[in-house]
Parts: structure tokens; C-alpha cells; sequence
């Protein structure tokens, strides 16, 4: 075990959170929760793919944080201005 997958353990935990406000709190506290998860899920792939030394690995992390960048705006259309 080395730093960097200690430190993606530790940013893991950082995922709590984000569900939370995504189950309990309003549509527009969950439309926060889910761009942070988005962001913290790409910088733990990061760390896991420098943690096991592979380069092949970086690739999915930027997929990841353009998906869930979309995914947020998708998020945001269909849910409109009603509830925003």
C-alpha cells in the first residue's frame, strides 16, 4: 500500500456525503451532491491509477468526469425550472 491509494481511500470516504445530500435533501442540494461525487469519483480513479502504476488506467478517469458532467446537465433539463 502506498500513498496515493491511502489518499483515495481517505477521498472515498468523501462519497458519504454526497449520498446523503442526494437521499435527504432537496432537488437543488442533490444537483450539488452529485457534481462533487462526480469530481471526487474522477480524482480517486487518478489516484488509483498512479497508486497501481498504470498508465492505462488514466483514461477512465477522464471519461468519468466528462460523463458526469453531462450527466448533471441531463439532470438539470429534465428537471427543470420547477424544482430548481
Amino acid at each position: 500500500m502506498n500513498v496515493w491509494l491511502i489518499g483515495a481511500t481517505v477521498l472515498l470516504c468523501g462519497l458519504l456525503p454526497c449520498l446523503w445530500l442526494g437521499i435527504r435533501g432537496s432537488p437543488s442540494d442533490a444537483l450539488v451532491g452529485m457534481e462533487l461525487a462526480g469530481t471526487l469519483v474522477a480524482v480517486v480513479l487518478l489516484l488509483l491509477a498512479e497508486g497501481f502504476h498504470r498508465s492505462v488506467y488514466f483514461a477512465l478517469p477522464l471519461v468519468s468526469s466528462v460523463l458526469a458532467f453531462i450527466g448533471v446537465l441531463v439532470f438539470v433539463r429534465f428537471l427543470g425550472e420547477r424544482h430548481l
